[in-house]
């Protein structure tokens, strides 16, 4: 299974996310200490859910990790997050539109 793949599996299972967007950025570290030969070891990834209502920036991320912990040992050698409820979303989608 592609690792896009476990972790859109896992954040699911574990968020219920309103929105959640994957985008494997692994081409633009290829050759860099860190980047796996076999891909699929740079990701940037929103998480929109509810869960993480009342918790700051770092408390959020910190959720996001744990979830991925056995990836993260393995094969996912970076993670941009980008962690927000879903009025924080909605909000953020507002603004652009304005």
């Amino acid at each position: 299974m592609q690792v896009a793949n476990q972790i859109r599996d896992i954040l699911t299972k574990e968020f219920t996310p309103a929105k959640l967007e994957i985008i494997d950025d692994s081409s633009k570290h290829a050759g860099h200490s860190g980047a796996d030969p076999r891909g699929e070891s740079h990701f940037s990834v929103l998480v929109v859910s509810d869960k993480f209502d009342g918790e700051n920036r770092v408390s959020r991320q910190r959720l996001v990790y744990s979830a991925l912990d056995e990836l993260l040992k393995d094969r996912v050698h970076a993670l941009a997050l980008k962690t927000m409820t879903p009025a924080e979303y909605e909000a953020a989608a507002a603004q652009r539109n304005t």
